[in-house]
């Protein structure tokens, strides 16, 4: 089950930058999804460095990446990518399984998972 997400190449090159950056390159990249936020659900990254018996291991432009299984259904299709322009750079989320988002843009719900949403 390796085709549950991708990551551009663009994202994939400013993921290992931060990796290097702060002393992580041997660190698996975690995508994970929250309960919270103003639709419900909102998405987590960071560096991680065990496996659990919960865990999906994938490998995305040389980034070994880990996802929970029970964050697998609602991730599947998922495409993360980095966008520069004039005001700065920052991380994007495509998911196609999303049914409603806020205004934000960092929280979402599925049309199986509405989560806990929060005031925003």
């Amino acid at each position: 089950m390796t085709d549950i997400l991708t990551i551009t190449e663009a994202a994939s090159f400013q993921i290992k930058d931060m990796m290097k950056e702060n002393g992580e390159e041997s660190a698996f990249l975690r995508v994970a999804v929250k309960g919270g936020g103003c639709s419900g659900l909102s998405y987590g990254m960071g560096f991680e460095h065990e496996i659990t018996d919960e865990d999906l291991q994938l490998e995305q432009n040389e980034l070994r990446v880990l996802v929970k299984k029970e964050d697998a259904p609602i991730l599947k299709g998922v495409v993360i990518d980095y966008k520069q322009s004039m005001m700065g750079g920052g991380f994007t989320i495509d998911n196609p399984n999303a049914i409603a988002s806020c205004g934000c843009g960092s929280s979402f719900r599925t049309a199986k998972n509405a989560g806990n949403p929060e005031e925003c």
